[in-house]
């Protein structure tokens, strides 16, 4: 088991830095572009793609490295970069996890190296979970999908939303549910092939940030999908639902609280991203204050402006940390006991969201227009309070956490 450390090591040093070059000279000369025209940057996911960004195999590098840092550490220097295409880069990585977490061998050979393309042809996938009456409470899922054993089909039905390549993925990861009776338990999760009838594009949302990410809604239209599309097989399938019957007679609440436990590990990943946006605008302020003169001196010879900076860079180390703590647990099979993954993703979040608000008013009018790119961080940070549960679930995950409490 790797002993928690905030030294990173040589390989992990060159990799941040490689990141940091990538982010720094390719995403942020277009971040503005691809934020006004609120598209998909396809030109800059091909970069990425064509220097080993943009695979499985990188981010599978990162998931496994022992000391749980890979992943924050990447998130961090990506989001530093640009929060919107950064998503657009990694979005594809949610549906690759979702099969790797569920799928069969053969499932992972076959739709993951479809989800990416490659350099010449690059290609989206897209998670679809969320739905309209259905964000936070997972276990209100209304998307059925159900069995055809005569053609040995899942027919799908429902509409799903917030996701990010929806509609414009080469694959969709969808979660359906197959027995309303179990909530979360009675979730499967299933591939949707390109160019299979019934599945359409909704509403694209014109979003406040991270417009360079594709969001929109996915209708599900009587969508016939081939037995071998269900994520871990039909016997697994069925043995899963078995025990989960058995489970909620004997322990009732305790199947939901497992459910929550698997989100809380992804959390810190979350926390990073923000982190990222934080780090790029305390060093857009920091930078200004050194450089802008008033009544003679720099700014920064302000009291109140240096005090805010000095405020901007304890909480985002301290985010760091939080996030790295909690990575680290994930990794090593330590449990949340205190909810630690809330707690990095919720003070994370929220540190973003402050600094890049100081930010602005640091740069003073300068900071309120789209000039600098501090009014772009501050709209990018506001998502980081809502997505991946929002930070009043968050709270209420460590407080009932904490005190012993069910976690619905």
């Amino acid at each position: 088991m790797a002993e928690f450390t905030l030294d990173l090591n040589d390989d992990q040093k060159q990799i941040r830095d490689w990141l940091h070059g990538f982010a720094k000279d390719v995403m942020r000369p277009a971040a503005a572009e691809w934020d006004e025209r609120e598209e998909t940057p396809w030109p800059i996911i091909q970069e990425a793609a064509k220097v080993g960004i943009y695979s499985l195999d990188f981010y599978a590098q990162q998931f496994f490295d022992p000391t749980g840092l890979g992943i924050p550490m990447a998130m961090e220097e990506l989001f530093w970069g640009d929060a919107g295409i950064a998503l657009s880069i990694v979005g594809t990585g949610l549906a690759a996890v979702g099969v790797l977490a569920n799928g069969t061998e053969e499932q992972i050979g076959t739709w993951i190296p479809q989800m990416y393309g490659d350099a010449d042809d690059v290609k989206v996938a897209a998670f679809c979970s969320s739905e309209p009456d259905a964000g936070s409470d997972v276990a209100s899922l209304r998307t059925r999908a159900v069995y055809d054993e005569a053609k040995d089909e899942w027919v799908l039905n429902g509409t799903k939303t917030w996701a990010t390549n929806g509609g414009i993925a080469n694959v969709h990861v969808v979660v359906a549910v197959v027995d309303p009776e179990l909530g979360s338990k009675g979730h499967a999760s299933f591939i949707v092939p390109p160019n299979t009838p019934g599945l359409s594009q909704g509403q694209k949302f014109k979003k406040h940030g991270i417009r360079a990410s594709h969001t929109a809604e996915v209708v599900l239209e009587d969508v016939r999908v081939p037995g071998s599309c269900l994520l871990g097989g039909k016997e697994k399938l069925d043995e899963r639902l078995a025990r989960a019957r058995e489970k909620a007679r004997k322990d009732g609440e305790r199947v939901k609280n497992a459910a929550m436990a698997t989100f809380e590990a992804s959390r810190p990943a979350v926390g990073a991203m923000a982190v990222g946006t934080a780090r790029a605008a305390y060093e857009v302020a920091l930078d200004y204050a050194r450089t802008r003169v008033q009544f003679g001196r720099p700014i920064i010879d302000n009291q109140g402006v240096a005090f805010q900076l000095a405020d901007m860079r304890t909480r985002i180390d301290a985010a760091r940390l939080l996030v790295w703590r909690a990575s680290w647990m994930a990794t090593t099979g330590k449990p949340f006991t205190s909810a630690e993954g809330s707690m990095s993703k919720l003070y994370a979040s929220e540190v973003a969201k402050q600094v890049t608000a100081q930010a602005i008013q640091i740069l003073g009018g300068n900071g309120f227009t789209r000039e600098y790119p501090v009014e772009r961080m501050h709209r990018d940070a506001a998502i980081y309070t809502i997505f991946e549960g929002t930070s009043e679930i968050q709270r209420l995950v460590i407080a009932r956490t904490l005190s012993g409490m069910p976690i619905r």
